[in-house]
Parts: C-alpha cells; structure tokens; sequence
C-alpha cells in the first residue's frame, strides 16, 4: 500500500505586501479593517517583514519524509500553498493511506477540527480516493515532550517558567451540554508533562495572542502573570511556549518584543527557549504520531 503523510499548517504572509490579502483568508473571506491590516503589518514589520512558518514547515516536512522514507506533504489553512493546491500533488502520488498532522499538539474544534473540515473539503474537490487517517492530537507524545524539555532544560534553571498557548475565544469551546473542547485540558497537561520531565517546582501557566476582537479570550494573560511576578519580587522569567512548534509572529512577536518589553518595564528579565524548529526530536515525535496513524 502506497502511503504518505500530510502535515498541515496556519500559513503566513513572507510579504508585508500580502498582509491584507492573508487577513481576508483567516477572517472567512471578510477582508480586515485598515486598522487591523495596518497593527499586523507593523508587527511583521518588527520581525524582519515576513513570518519563518512556511520555511519551517517546509523544513519538518523534508525532516519527516527523510526519516519515514515516504512522501511527505504540507498544506497551509490561509495561505500558500493551500491545502486544496497540496491536495491536487497528494492525488497525483496515487496515495492509498494518508497520515494527516495538523501542526498544533493540542486539539481544538476551533484549530485542529477547522483543519479536518478544510483539508476534507479539498479531498473532495481534488477527487483524493486516499484514505486519511487522523492525528487529532500527540499533546502527551512522550518524543514530544522530550523535545519542549530540551529547550527549556538550557534556560529554566535558577529561573520562574511560565507555560503559554495560543488563547482563543472563550465562545469557541462551546456552550454548556455540549462534549467539552478538550484544548484546556490538553494544554495544561502538555506543560506538566515538560515541568515534570525537568523537575520544575516553580512554574505557571497563561494564554498569550489573545486575538483583536471585542470577544472574551482564555486567560491568564501573560501580562497579569508579569504584573504578579513583579510584585512578588521576581526578576527572572522564561516564557514557554508549549503550544507552537515552530517559529512565527507569535513567538517573535508577541513574546520577543511585546513579552520582553512589558517585563523590562516592570524590572523582569525575560526570556523563552529556543522554538522547537528543526528539532531532530521533534521530528522523532512526528515520525512516531505518523507510524500510529498508518498501522
């Protein structure tokens, strides 16, 4: 049986120039007020104009195919290639059994689930007869967690780690007597796993990326952490990310300039392992979410 994998990512603008066109896409065909386009293009301006995601990704796939010896695809929910342009490649490798990843370790219906219905809806229309095989999620995958723990193993001593993943509106895990959205959950049990892998004591954990929309968003916020650590006298943080596996604005961003800023004004030094990037462990930890999605 011929098989293969796909591995399925946000997508980000590499132009400040396609800043506005990428917003449309990530709000459903709604194009962004300038306000909004302009606030984005300013912090993709801040990190050099462009967003290593596609790189990256690019880079894991490559990795995994090597490992695994099978082909190995990628597809981006909002931006080139898109999910449905891989499909059409994915149909044309004659394909029996794919493994399908979503780059994002804990499940959401807002994250991951939006990634089965996209990438569904491409199989279709591509005319893909391959059978998918899902990974919903590889939060607790031992490799994994080895991975995270190796980052933060080179900074976390001596020093208060606080654990964050992408917040998301508080609406989107859904009203009661409907099954619990499992993210929060996931989330937090990824940043246990790592704190016990290390032996951590000290250690937190908070939402960061809050989105620029009136809707209630999940907390902590890394900012209240910050103010509560100031006050407490604590000088020294590392922010975890645990929640990403690769570089982008998020990181870049959001905790290498906002996160650092807001710290330093409060007498905090701050700080984050490096990203899980090109992580041969990490890539160990796909290869083995893979083999079991293709048993």
């Amino acid at each position: 049986m011929k098989q293969g994998v796909l591995l399925l990512a946000h997508g980000a603008p590499e132009r400040l120039e396609d800043v506005e066109s990428y917003l449309t896409f990530v709000r459903g065909g709604r194009p962004g007020s300038p306000q909004i386009v302009e606030e984005v293009k300013r912090r993709y301006q801040a990190i050099g104009g462009s967003s290593p995601l596609l790189a990256w990704t690019r880079a894991q796939a490559q990795a995994l195919e090597r490992m695994l010896e099978i082909p190995v695809f990628f597809g981006m929910r909002n931006w080139h290639p898109f999910i449905r342009e891989t499909m059409d490649r994915v149909r044309d490798a004659g394909l029996e059994r794919i493994a399908a990843i979503a780059m994002a370790p804990q499940f959401s219906e807002l994250s991951v689930g939006l990634y089965i219905r996209r990438t569904e809806e491409a199989r279709r229309e591509a005319g893909v007869a391959a059978e998918i095989r899902w990974a919903t999620s590889f939060h607790d995958e031992p490799l994994l967690i080895e991975a995270f723990a190796e980052k933060l193993e080179n900074v976390a001593a001596g020093r208060k780690v606080l654990f964050t993943a992408h917040s998301l509106p508080e609406k989107a895990l859904g009203p009661k007597g409907r099954p619990e959205d499992p993210y929060v959950r996931e989330t937090r049990a990824t940043a246990a796993a790592v704190a016990a892998r290390l032996g951590l004591a000290d250690w937190d954990f908070a939402y960061q990326s809050q989105g620029l929309t009136d809707d209630r968003w999940l907390g902590p916020t890394v900012e209240s952490c910050l103010d509560r650590y100031a006050a407490a006298g604590i000088r020294e943080v590392v922010v975890a990310p645990i929640g990403f596996v690769c570089d982008h604005v998020e990181t870049l961003y959001d905790v290498d300039v906002v996160f650092r800023d807001y710290a330093a004004q409060r007498g905090i030094f701050l700080c984050r392992p490096d990203a899980l990037n090109g992580s041969g462990k990490f890539t160990a930890a796909l290869a083995e979410v893979a083999k079991r999605c293709l048993a």
